[in-house]
């Protein structure tokens, strides 16, 4: 356990960096589920709809750096591509 102030203190930011970035993984995990879920369901203006929604949260994350850039890129190109194929 640290005993220094400045020690305490940056556990104290990190906890707290570290719950902000799970609630936003989750989220990401959730809208992913929702395209998913609507290619599933062959509903193909609900996925499309859906798509938008998740690659602006995917770039969101980005830029706060939660998701390397390459791994952000690889979600939101599997997501369009799986979207794009539907019949």
């Amino acid at each position: 356990m640290a005993n220094i102030k400045s020690a305490k203190k940056r556990i104290l930011v990190i906890e707290k960096k570290t719950l902000r970035n799970k609630m936003i993984k989750t989220k990401i995990k959730t809208l992913v589920k929702k395209v998913e879920t609507a290619i599933t369901a062959g509903d193909k203006e609900a996925a499309k709809a859906a798509l938008t929604v998740a690659i602006s949260e995917i770039s969101k994350a980005t830029s706060k750096g939660i998701f390397h850039k390459n791994t952000a890129s690889r979600k939101i190109s599997r997501l369009t591509k799986a979207v794009n194929t539907m019949n």
